[in-house]
């Protein structure tokens, strides 16, 4: 996985009855895009430190952007 700051990670649910998050990618902390990642989920504003595993999707700046 690789992302930039300003990506969106969506993290999706992994039970059922538990919703999708949205969090931007605010600071990349591995080697050349790779995790771990801070983040700040879009939902409430919480910021974490995240290592993304496979329910995880990778929205580039530029892709989110252009859709707006």
């Amino acid at each position: 996985m690789h992302a930039s700051v300003g990506d969106k990670l969506l993290v999706h649910g992994r039970t059922v009855g538990q919703h999708d998050r949205t969090a931007e990618v605010t600071e990349v902390l591995g080697k050349d895009g790779t995790p771990p990642y801070r983040v700040r989920f879009d939902d409430d504003g919480h910021e974490a430190l995240m290592s993304p595993g496979p329910d995880t999707v990778v929205r580039p700046h530029d892709t989110m952007h252009d859709k707006m």
